[in-house]
């Protein structure tokens, strides 16, 4: 019901205030299961994705969203549990497996299921390596992966920024990729890795991002630390600068004070 009212809601605001441009909706199956793999830019790609295609979207959607404290953070909870949004633990390990059977169970219902094959929001626009949970999806369940890419949502709302800028945004999607030949092969982790490979080729063909070879949750702990060194080599400049600044006035202070003292 909630999810019904969100689209008759939001979907008109999208269009009237973005003016997204969808290419290739023909691509996504009229019926039956399917796994719609995005490129992931902003926080909206939640939003924008179910608002422009006809049939309900389900996507797998981080903890944190769900448990926020406080009357925001009941609202967050509340907003996504209506939106159909199911909460992911991205802890790895026992948490993973739960994502994966939640995943499979949209499936099994022969619905749409939405996948960030990346895990997280790319930290810089750039296309990262993709996880191999998408491809013990498509295998055990026999969906075709559809890849779907986000044009440009990144520069309506950054990370960060919470009112978004007006501007046109745009969605294309890819013809179905089958993976039946791989059928029963789901505890291969090198057809897995090839699988996961193959989703990712074609999002950057489809975007035209640039791919780098590693997760993007790696990138994003490279880039904070990164930037905690910088500001302690800044904070430590500041300080030097300071400390000799305060020697320079002592000297200058004790120059006086001899100068002084010998003129009297």
């Amino acid at each position: 019901m909630f999810y019904r009212l969100m689209k008759l809601i939001i979907a008109p605001l999208l269009r009237l205030f973005f003016r997204p441009e969808v290419v290739g909706r023909e691509n996504i199956p009229e019926r039956g299961p399917a796994i719609l793999a995005s490129n992931h830019l902003s926080f909206s790609d939640s939003f924008f994705l179910p608002a422009m295609v006809t049939r309900r979207v389900t996507f797998l959607a981080k903890m944190d969203y769900f448990t926020g404290r406080g009357v925001k953070g009941r609202l967050t909870a509340a907003f996504f549990r209506g939106a159909g949004q199911l909460p992911v633990d991205r802890t790895g390990g026992s948490a993973s497996e739960a994502a994966l059977q939640a995943g499979l169970k949209v499936l099994g219902h022969d619905q749409l299921l939405g996948i960030y094959p990346e895990g997280t929001r790319s930290p810089d626009g750039r296309l990262y390596r993709g996880k191999t949970g998408i491809a013990r999806m498509a295998l055990e369940s026999g969906a075709p992966v559809v890849p779907v890419v986000m044009i440009d949502t990144e520069k309506i709302q950054p990370p960060g920024k919470v009112i978004p800028k007006i501007m046109r945004v745009g969605i294309k999607i890819g013809k179905p990729l089958d993976f039946s030949r791989y059928e029963g092969m789901e505890d291969d982790r090198f057809i897995l890795r090839s699988i996961t490979d193959e989703i990712m080729y074609a999002l950057m063909e489809l975007s035209g991002q640039e791919y780098v070879d590693l997760y993007a949750a790696d990138a994003k702990k490279a880039i904070t630390e990164a930037r905690k060194q910088v500001a302690a080599e800044e904070k430590a400049a500041k300080a030097a600068k300071a400390e000799a600044e305060k020697a320079e006035k002592s000297e200058k202070a004790e120059k006086a004070e001899k100068t002084g003292g010998g003129a009297a």
